[in-house]
């Protein structure tokens, strides 16, 4: 199998996936701990574009934890597996999506704004507000294949085997998101895409 693609100073990236597969399945916490401290940030952040509340945000990461923690013995290494975790919460934040009502919305955003007022950072708030809102118009599909595109830099053969779609649907959802990104942003912003 490949190394795992973690950055260089993880403590991950010594051990190659083949290496971490067989300590988590020999039960090595350490190794599991590594592994959810490394996970924390990106996945929560995935997961944020698919459901709106930070406690469901939270929960849902866990919860995809707590299945790669029992399940890991299942895995079969067809794919990478960051892939495999993904499909996982994937698949949980479809499952808490559907019980939650309301859009999504980034308040911790805004409370970050209002918190630190210089320049650059109401800019980049602003910024990031502007994204938050075109991703908002999106659908929870074309809004998972932006979020792991450009914020998980995967690529779309990952994101089909996450989605369980092929790849030319991938290829079909990230033009209809770009397409409706670019309109929505206008501008400067939409040059980025």
């Amino acid at each position: 199998m490949n190394d795992i693609a973690f950055s260089p100073n993880s403590a991950l990236a010594e051990h190659s996936e083949a290496a971490l597969i067989k300590r988590l399945i020999n039960r090595d916490m350490q190794a599991f701990e590594d592994l959810y401290e490394e996970y924390r940030k990106k996945l929560s952040h995935f997961i944020a574009n698919m459901v709106s509340k930070p406690q469901v945000v939270e929960e849902v990461f866990n919860d995809t934890m707590m299945v790669v923690w029992q399940k890991i013995g299942d895995f079969a290494g067809a794919s990478k597996l960051s892939t495999w975790i993904f499909a996982i919460a994937y698949r949980k934040a479809i499952r808490a999506r559907s019980k939650i009502d309301e859009p999504l919305s980034d308040e911790a955003a805004l409370q970050n704004i209002e918190e630190n007022d210089t320049e650059d950072a109401l800019e980049q708030g602003r910024l990031r507000q502007l994204l938050n809102n075109a991703m908002e118009t999106l659908s929870y599909e074309h809004r998972t294949v932006i979020s792991l595109t450009y914020f998980e830099g995967l690529h779309y053969s990952d994101i089909a085997a996450i989605m369980e779609c092929p790849v030319d649907t991938v290829k079909t959802r990230m033009f209809h998101a770009r397409r409706q990104l670019k309109k929505n942003l206008g501008g400067e912003i939409a040059d980025w895409l």
